[in-house]
């Protein structure tokens, strides 16, 4: 506190006025605003009225500035700051300095990292926050942050890098989107390759416009342009998932690219035909909507069921609404409904439709039936399944929707229409070179998910293709001779058949035969080896035993790239929607692309940059 006060106060009437305790007049303090309040009128109405008291005031005064002097040169750590050194830290930054260049780039980093519009950069409590860590920073406006191209500009050059390198094949998805809040339709285009160190790496290469027609010829020509971009040659494309539509196929017809449709999309297509052909499922979906929509509609409904929950001791619960589109979600509905089976007995006399006793148990067994199916569809569209999944698979399904069980009763003649979808939909799958060669490549696998006459088939395709990479090479490697034990598992008892014991039993029941003289003996050792645990990595396998199946090895970098879906592409857009929403739906798509190709890419850039960041 400055010492001027010892001898005036301030105003009790105007904060503006300080008032002398000698002659009790009124001095203005310098200004109408509080920060601009001074001690220079008061000081001066001291030295013009009374010498007496302004000599102690500047004896005071001088007594104050050298005990601070004194403290701040005997408090260790702690030194008298300059006037100069004060003026210097009172500058604001340039905006070409490399500290404002700096701060600037991560403000644009956490824009495209956590979906933030422009205009957070004009949020009142965002420049709050700016200027208490970094005073001297001047933030720019919307309209001045331009640093976005170049950091994407920076992410591609790397990407470039990257594609660049010894890459034995590249595996794509793609997917047509539509935006909800702007007339927008985008093309995607991920890819995802196997390096050398056997580590798989994804990249998101596109989410452009693509306005105008989607038809096969516009889609193949995005296609062309989109490979010269990056200048991927098409003979490094080893297979482009898609969706089961036919433009989408015939543009990959078109353009000369290896590619099959989702597994996902195809177990939906496939529970579709088999299951909800049904009428007795169909009706009882219907009644299911029409309780699930009256308490999504009438919050006063919800919070009546959810007191009926309380006072049965549940745990309070909304019901799940499904999606036409979306299986799974129709079997999720089903499945809390099932779950407020007792509150909604409590409820029944205000409900629009009720359940029969019959209907219940459908329920019932309808979750039964499917639960393998949503189990697997977790399974195939996590991001480290591939297409080596796709046969043991449906090899699993189609055993245990062969099996009878207790849980039957009622959808019996459901449980027949679905195994005859699935044995449609995924028809000759085990003749296909792609899939074929993926499964015996994966250690989880090998050749134990296939028939006897097919399991010769898929050596003889195998052979195929590792004699001209091997150079018809038939010697063995050190180490190559050398077997695992046999593996006990361990089968826990239930009910009734799982998809877990189907896929144990079929290892089983097709374990080592004699040794082949067909192919090279490295071929071999690796199909007479037991096959890892199912829960264990496949490239894991393939980094620590490289050296002693080299050509196997290679080839699988090659095959074992492949997703087995496009969920890849679908995540991606769900991004894009964040980024195109209500707030933004102006947003041109030029920009909205670099910021979903920062956000998803920004991992693959050297460590130094993201390490303080986790991607999902």
């Amino acid at each position: 506190m400055a010492v001027v006060w010892e001898y005036l106060t301030v105003s009790e009437k105007d904060q503006r006025y300080a008032v002398c305790n000698t002659c009790s007049i009124e001095i203005s303090r310098g200004g109408t605003a509080r920060k601009s309040f001074n001690t220079t009128n008061l000081i001066g109405h001291l030295k013009s009225r009374y010498e007496a008291v302004y000599r102690d005031y500047l004896q005071a005064d001088q007594k104050r500035k050298n005990e601070a002097a004194k403290k701040a040169q005997t408090t260790p750590g702690k030194t008298q700051t300059s006037i100069d050194t004060a003026f210097e830290n009172a500058k604001q930054l340039p905006p070409d300095s490399a500290k404002a260049k700096q701060i600037t780039n991560k403000v644009m980093e956490f824009i495209s990292l956590d979906d933030q519009p422009f205009s957070v950069v004009e949020d009142v409590g965002f420049r709050s926050l700016m200027k208490c860590m970094e005073p001297c920073y001047t933030l720019p406006s919307r309209r001045h942050f331009v640093c976005l191209p170049e950091i994407h500009n920076i992410v591609a050059t790397h990407i470039h890098e990257l594609l660049a390198c010894d890459i034995t094949a590249i595996s794509f998805t793609t997917d047509i989107w539509s935006s909800d809040v702007s007339p927008v339709s985008m093309l995607s285009l991920t890819a995802q390759w196997i390096d050398k160190d056997f580590n798989m790496v994804k990249a998101v290469l596109h989410s452009q416009e693509f306005p105008g027609t989607h038809s096969s010829s516009a889609i193949s020509e995005a296609f062309d342009k989109m490979f010269q971009t990056w200048k991927i040659d098409k003979t490094r494309v080893h297979a482009v998932v898609r969706d089961h539509a036919r433009n989408m196929t015939k543009a990959m017809m078109d353009s000369g690219l290896a590619s099959f449709g989702c597994m996902a999309h195809t177990l939906q297509l496939a529970i579709h035909d088999g299951v909800f052909s049904q009428r007795s499922l169909t009706d009882v979906v219907a009644i299911c909507r029409k309780i699930v929509g009256h308490f999504k509609h009438s919050p006063l409904a919800y919070s009546r069921l959810q007191a009926v929950q309380v006072q049965l001791g549940m745990k309070p619960k909304r019901l799940q609404q499904d999606i036409s589109t979306r299986w799974n979600s129709t079997f999720f509905m089903m499945e809390s409904l099932l779950e407020q089976k007792r509150a909604l007995a409590s409820y029944a006399a205000d409900l629009p439709a009720t359940l029969s006793a019959h209907q219940w148990q459908l329920i019932e067994n309808f979750i039964t039936l499917l639960s393998p199916f949503e189990q697997l569809t977790r399974e195939v569209s996590s991001s480290e399944a591939s297409a080596a999944d796709v046969i043991p698979t449906v090899t699993a399904l189609r055993r245990l929707l062969s099996k009878q069980a207790d849980t039957d009763h009622g959808v019996k003649t459901t449980k027949t229409s679905l195994l005859e979808a699935v044995n449609k939909r995924f028809d000759q799958i085990e003749y296909d070179p792609m899939f074929c060669i993926a499964t015996c490549l994966d250690p989880r696998y090998k050749d134990r998910y296939f028939d006897e006459d097919v399991k010769q088939r898929a050596r003889e395709i195998l052979d195929a293709h590792l004699l001209p990479a091997a150079g018809a090479e038939d010697g063995t490697r050190d180490g190559a001779s050398t077997f695992h034990p046999e593996r006990k598992r361990q089968r826990s008892d239930g009910a009734g058949p799982s998809l877990h014991h189907v896929f144990e039993e079929i290892l089983e029941e097709n374990g080592p035969e004699r040794p082949s003289t067909s192919v090279s003996q490295q071929l071999d050792i690796f199909l007479a080896e037991t096959p890892i645990p199912r829960g264990e990595s496949a490239l894991s396998y393939w980094r620590n035993n490289h050296l002693r199946f080299p050509e196997l090895a290679q080839m699988a970098r090659k095959y074992l790239c492949a997703p087995c879906t496009s969920t890849k592409s679908e995540r991606l857009f769900s991004s894009v929607s964040h980024v195109l929403d209500e707030k933004r739906n102006r947003l041109c798509c030029d920009k909205a692309e670099m910021l979903i190709f920062v956000k998803k890419n920004m991992h693959l850039t050297p460590a130094s940059s993201t390490r303080f960041y986790i991607y999902t």
